[in-house]
């Protein structure tokens, strides 16, 4: 379940020949715990333990318990690759089982791949999502894709109003899921549509974010599962990255058996011909049915009559009669969500950083009734938005938190990007509006604070002509190296004259035309300023070169423009002009 990926149930059979052998199938395998069928694949029933896992929560998600995934476990035997599987939907083979269909194990393998060139320190394996895909869709219901990628029919999983699963309000108007009442998780990685809004990418390249196309939704899936800096060669971050896709022990453990099963081998198999799952957890009586809209409860009606006699209205006369016992209707506690009155600062602070650097400070807001109390166990929200690079420590600008013991939800640090100035950065709670606290943080520029040259080579040039040695300097902010500072270089006209000067050296433009200050410099990662070649005009003379920096470090470098060597012709007359030519007659 991905990013509030968690609360959902699944389509069935494809057709009504597939559901009634998905009906048989289940109703020969009730018992708790793993069997072994007679194909030697592993199966289990019942729902899995309603444990919090020892993860982080999902984004979006719930606990276990509130949410359905497929619980069927690989085949005993080890993965057997065919060169040509055999295009079945009957009974499955150990070569069907093991094997992917062709479209959607091309958008596993392409989104680990934008994985390792986008976040390299991810090293999310492709079998790490063919898993996750197995446990919530059967690889996109056994393939039922187009050749772009994009599902035959939508999988759409049942509204979540409550009872054995969770209740989330629409968050789409039905654009998704077509409920405009209640959210439904849809697609073959199934996202609930709110998560969607800010998970969703688009995998395939059309300009299109489509939580039913396979490659937008395995790149959406793989970006949610390389939040939080998660190095997924290890085990330990390979749990906890599983576990915020479904916060289950049990979850967890079907999908690290197909993890590990995929890593054995597999292969492509035709589109559509996937072998169909049938288990999951939280329903295992119900096969899943395809594209089937969304059912609402029947409207009450009103019991038959029964021939017993209604109560009188009036006593007999003589006494009193006792009005007839009545049974308070049902009541249904609420959810802690549903007790959270609002969300407050539970003071950030100041919130600076400076660009490229990560925030000093974390942004954290406390969910509390209308009575003050604080709500633990909540989804908090937070979002970044305006004109920003900022991000939080994954790369993410979204992060959902669930409150501790003391309401309070702490959201991961702060990132700031290139872009300087203000952005915002908004909580809300997942599932119910409320009041909510936003948080305003700034980015300033890099700075230094100190400019020196980096040799003391005296920089000269003979009039009309280049200086030898190009201007270097070095910039440092509080003794350390101030990388990626802008500067400005001008030939200023005294050192108690800063503007230009309209004579002496100077730098060339793309055109050849002579400039004599440049804007948009900045230091390299080493803090180097390197000038572009300077040049002398005719004037000899020692000239100003300043260069200032963001933060205020300032240098005033002396160039000397000598005169040109004489050649010992007199330039204070013109030349004598030559005798006139007279022909003698």
């Amino acid at each position: 379940m991905a990013a509030q990926f968690g609360r959902r149930l699944y389509k069935g059979a494809a057709t009504a020949t597939v559901a009634a052998a998905v009906v048989a199938a289940l109703s020969a395998s009730q018992a708790p715990g793993v069997t072994a069928d007679s194909q030697g694949r592993q199966t289990t029933s019942g729902a899995p333990s309603a444990d919090a896992g020892t993860g982080t929560g999902s984004a979006d998600g719930g606990s276990a318990g509130d949410q359905g995934y497929y619980t069927d476990l690989p085949p005993l035997d080890s993965p057997n690759p065919s060169a040509s599987p055999s295009a079945t939907t009957g009974p499955a083979t150990g070569d069907a089982e093991s094997g992917i269909p062709a479209t959607v194990l091309d958008a596993y393998r392409k989104a680990a791949a934008e994985l390792q060139a986008s976040k390299p320190g991810c090293n999310l394996p492709w079998q790490l999502l063919a898993a996750i895909g197995k446990v919530e869709s059967g690889q996109a219901w056994g393939g039922q894709v187009d050749a772009d990628g994009t599902t035959t029919k939508k999988i759409v999983g049942p509204e979540l109003s409550g009872g054995a699963y969770a209740k989330i309000s629409d968050t789409d108007n039905g654009v998704y899921d077509g409920d405009s009442a209640y959210d439904h998780a849809v697609g073959p990685m199934q996202f609930i549509p709110s998560t969607w809004a800010w998970a969703g990418r688009d995998g395939n390249g059309d300009g299109v974010k489509d939580p039913n196309n396979v490659y937008d939704a395995a790149l959406a899936a793989g970006h949610y599962l390389c939040r939080n800096g998660w190095d997924l060669s290890t085990q330990a971050d390979v749990d906890s990255a599983v576990l915020s896709y479904n916060n289950s022990t049990a979850y967890l453990n079907t999908v690290m058996s197909w993890f590990e099963y995929y890593r054995k081998g597999t292969h492509s198999i035709p589109n559509g011909t996937g072998t169909l799952p049938v288990h999951r957890s939280g329903d295992p009586t119900t096969p899943a049915e395809p594209e089937k809209p969304p059912v609402k409860s029947p409207p009450a009606t009103t019991p038959p009559a029964t021939s017993e006699p209604s109560p009188p209205t009036t006593p007999p006369s003589g006494g009193a009669t006792t009005p007839p016992p009545t049974t308070p209707p049902a009541t249904t506690p609420p959810t802690a969500t549903e007790t959270v009155a609002r969300l407050v600062d539970a003071d950030a602070g100041t919130l600076t950083a400076t660009a490229g650097d990560a925030f000093t400070r974390k942004i954290a807001a406390r969910a509390e009734t209308s009575a003050d109390k604080a709500v633990a166990k909540v989804r908090v929200r937070f979002t970044i938005s305006g004109d920003t690079d900022a991000t939080f420590t994954g790369g993410e600008t979204v992060a959902t938190v669930v409150t501790d013991s003391t309401g309070t939800a702490v959201a991961p640090a702060l990132q700031a990007g290139e872009t300087t100035g203000d952005f915002t950065v908004k909580a809300a709670l997942v599932g119910r509006t409320v009041d909510a606290p936003s948080w305003t943080a700034t980015v300033t520029a890099r700075a230094a604070d100190t400019l020196a040259r980096t040799t003391d080579t005296a920089l000269t040039c003979v009039a009309d002509g280049e200086f030898a040695d190009a201007v270097t300097l070095k910039a440092t902010y509080k003794d350390a190296v101030a990388d990626k500072v802008a500067a400005t270089a001008t030939l200023i006209t005294s050192a108690d004259d800063a503007t230009v000067n309209d004579k002496g050296p100077y730098f060339k433009d793309a055109d050849g035309n002579a400039v004599r200050t440049l804007t948009d410099l900045t230091t390299d990662a080493d803090g180097l300023l390197k000038l572009p070649q300077l040049y002398a005009d005719g004037n000899a003379g020692t000239y100003l070169l300043r260069v200032t920096t963001t933060g205020g470090a300032t240098l005033t470098v002396e160039l000397t423009v000598t005169a040109a060597p004489s050649d010992g012709t007199s330039t204070d007359s013109p030349s004598p002009e030559p005798s006139p030519t007279t022909d003698a007659s």
